[in-house]
């Protein structure tokens, strides 16, 4: 494939996705081919514009010198989010590469909106446009060029996991359709003397301020604190469950600090009569190697359970046939007895389904589960923490 040739001549070790220098020259490489493509663009579309005087024209160029523009910030955003981590950032500057992508958004809005104004003074105040057979063809080549562009951000977008690639994959491919519609009023104004090169302005400005936002959207969401990807959210959860003496794991949470930049911390559940140093030894080894494997910061709490025989199976089955009528209840967890004589505290987390809406408060599941295990043990007192999935 072309793209694979491009790669393999520009970037070293390319196959080592994994690694931030190479993840970087994949990111600059995407970043300077936008940049050269779209000047290109944006010289051709400028001077029909002007020589045809269409606002149309004119509109789609200055979006292809902003997508350069985007291109340029995006290369700054790679190279600034590869930098190590200091005394202030301590887990990189990974996210610089999230704010570029906003940058690149705000002036794709900025580009529309400015076009939105000169289309609807071009509706009012209409120009006749000059058609001309090579000034035609030659948008019809640049619709080509985007295409090409589109699937070559989106191979390298997919290559290395680039948000910000796979935006401009998705702009290019929105200029095409853009493109396509400046080409057919275009041709449409040698038919008409209709002002139909103000409307196709409007339109393509719209547009531009439409795909601005959903930039936007796409690159807020990470800054915000969005769920993890459920690949990684299976693998961890997988990986953890693989070592000796690990029965089961909850409470998953996952930080993302830019692309390929991530630190999560699990509780993992062990038998209670094992012995500390033993597990100690397993949950080190467990966060290294997975920490490695997965190219995250993993942190392991481990969470002794003592629910085999006794008192304290007995009251664990309880609770369970107390919450199974209600499916909003996904499972319990860290659960324990504490306590001398007949005034026990029974102590667990109750976790809470995802998918499902609460009609009640935390506080009035919390009395309906104490009041269901007060009717077996009056003597028995809840301590009961409501969960939520952070995955």
């Amino acid at each position: 494939m072309f793209f694979e040739l491009i790669v393999n001549k520009f970037v070293k070790d390319n196959s080592n996705v994994k690694d931030d220098t190479v993840r970087n020259s994949y990111g600059v490489l995407g970043g300077i081919i936008g940049i050269v493509v779209n000047i290109i663009l944006f010289i051709i579309k400028l001077s029909v514009g002007v020589i045809v005087s269409s606002i149309a024209i004119m509109a789609d160029a200055f979006n292809n010198l902003s997508d350069a523009a985007s291109s340029l910030i995006t290369i700054l955003g790679f190279k600034l989010s590869n930098k190590p981590a200091d005394r202030e950032h301590p887990f990189g500057h990974g996210r610089i590469e999230y704010l570029s992508a906003l940058i690149v958004a705000f002036m794709v809005m900025l580009v529309g909106l400015q076009f939105i104004k000169s289309s609807f003074e071009r509706i009012v105040n209409p120009s006749p446009v000059a058609f001309e057979l090579v000034s035609f063809i030659l948008l019809i080549v640049s619709i080509f060029f985007k295409i090409w562009l589109s699937k070559f951000n989106k191979f390298i977008g997919e290559k290395i996991n680039s948000s910000a690639l796979k935006a401009a994959s998705t702009d290019a491919l929105g200029d095409v359709f853009t493109t396509t519609c400046v080409a057919i009023s275009f041709l449409a104004s040698k038919f008409t003397s209709f002002p139909i090169d103000g409307y196709i302005g409007m339109f393509v400005a719209l547009f531009i301020v439409y795909a601005g936002f959903n930039l936007v959207k796409d690159t807020i969401n990470p800054l915000l604190g969005e769920a993890p990807d459920p690949e990684l959210v299976e693998s961890i959860e997988r990986m953890v469950l693989s070592y000796d003496n690990i029965l089961g794991s909850h409470d998953l949470i996952v930080h993302n600090y830019g692309p390929g930049k991530c630190m999560a911390s699990i509780h993992a559940e062990i038998p209670g009569n094992i012995n500390v140093v033993d597990i100690h030894e397993v949950i080190d080894k467990a966060e290294r190697e997975i920490s490695k494997a997965l190219k995250i910061y993993l942190v392991i709490h481990i969470d002794p359970i003592c629910i085999i025989e006794g008192e304290v199976k007995e009251a664990y089955d309880e609770i369970l046939s107390i919450i199974e009528k209600y499916d909003y209840i996904e499972s319990i967890h860290d659960f324990r007895v504490v306590g001398e004589g007949d005034i026990k505290n029974l102590i667990f987390d109750v976790v809470i389904e995802p998918s499902k809406k609460l009609s009640i408060t935390d506080t009035e599941l919390i009395n309906i589960i104490s009041e269901g295990v007060k009717k077996y043990h009056p003597s028995y007192n809840c301590v009961i923490t409501i969960d939520k999935h952070y995955t």
